[in-house]
């Protein structure tokens, strides 16, 4: 993406005079502006400023936006300057695989409504509903920055939908039985950070970038992150916090710390062989699934051990924010997105409603 919108101008010395120099529809302009002997440089380049800001300004007033270089110019720098360096790759990605590929030649100021919610009833057809949710909001966002900056008049994307066939995830979620053998099946060093995940909710990249310096006596200080290889703050500001660690598990930490070669403070918890901390893809990929496979859980990724934390919680009565601070995010959250309720505890609930009923 281009860095900057506006040309600079320049300023030079020619026969004992300032001579500045801009450009204006793909010509080269220029003009004396005083005599070496009558003035500095520093004041020749002010002259200079005052005479591109015009040009600018003239331009930007007259200037025909195209989508993709509203995006590059103006959208991607604004924006990037609040995203989270994870969430300006997925966005930038996302906008321009599926956006700027698209309409990137069009004129801002040429889009209508109908023609944005055919795209979203295209990418339904192929792409989850996350995907289509966001692109529904990033071209919102795109346009309202737009309407903000005077390109459009109105926004063609504020009324916009995600359409029902694009397609929801199956947001399963691992029985006290299947946890049992999922801790089972595996080897001590995996068993514990499958432990982590399950037990304490504990998102995979916080499980990584632990250091022994933050493993207290009754709860792990979370206070950043690895994520695709490189140390981060955490997700969000909720994500930073102290996850309590039950007694149980407090043990298995100390008898992994007796076999771990480096215990300092500032050491990983879980160490590569280079003493870098421990990739979770490769982890999962080579340590974890193979002894998942055989016993039918391969299925349950870091997500479904985090969203099982939230849904045994929820089924043993503890408070819903509880359970959401104890994970690092919102209640709301918690309740619409980690929280499974089984048939069985909603059978149960009904019942209860029924029997209810009858004493009236």
């Amino acid at each position: 993406m281009r860095k900057c919108r506006y040309q600079k101008g320049s300023v030079k010395k020619q026969r004992g005079r300032w001579v500045a120099m801009w450009w204006v529809d793909r010509r080269r302009k220029s003009r004396v502006i005083g005599l070496v002997k009558d003035m500095t440089k520093s004041e020749a380049r002010a002259v200079v400023d005052g005479i591109v800001t015009e040009v600018n300004a003239r331009r930007e007033q007259n200037r025909v936006w195209r989508f993709g270089e509203f995006v590059a110019e103006v959208y991607f720098p604004y924006y990037s300057r609040k995203w989270k360096d994870s969430t300006r790759d997925n966005n930038v990605n996302r906008v321009s695989v599926h956006l700027v590929s698209m309409f990137g030649a069009r004129e801002l100021r040429g889009f209508r409504r109908d023609e944005l919610q055919d795209l979203l009833d295209v990418k339904a057809q192929s792409l989850s509903f996350s995907v289509v949710d966001h692109l529904r909001w990033d071209m919102k966002q795109i346009f309202d920055m737009a309407v903000a900056e005077g390109q459009v008049e109105r926004n063609p994307a504020l009324l916009l939908f995600t359409p029902r066939e694009a397609a929801k995830p199956v947001r399963r979620v691992m029985t006290i039985e299947e946890v049992q053998n999922y801790f089972a099946v595996l080897d001590p060093r995996e068993r514990l950070i499958a432990k982590l995940a399950i037990i304490a909710g504990m998102r995979p990249g916080e499980i990584f970038a632990l250091t022994w310096g933050r493993m207290a006596a009754t709860y792990a200080d979370i206070q950043q992150r690895v994520y695709r290889g490189a140390i981060d703050s955490p997700k969000t500001n909720q994500s930073v916090r102290q996850a309590a660690l039950p007694e149980g598990l407090l043990r298995d930490i100390e008898v992994w710390r007796e076999f771990s070669v480096e215990t300092s403070a500032g050491a990983w918890v879980f160490p590569s062989e280079r003493m870098t901390p421990l990739s979770k893809d490769n982890c999962w990929r080579r340590s974890i699934v193979p002894k998942l496979k055989p016993v039918g859980l391969a299925w349950a990724n870091f997500l479904v051990m985090r969203r099982t934390h939230a849904t045994l919680m929820k089924a043993l009565g503890v408070d819903g924010k509880l359970v959401a601070d104890q994970l690092g995010h919102s209640l709301d959250v918690n309740q619409n997105v980690y929280t499974q309720s089984p048939v069985e505890s909603r059978l149960a609930a009904v019942n209860q409603l029924e029997k209810s009923l009858q004493v009236m």
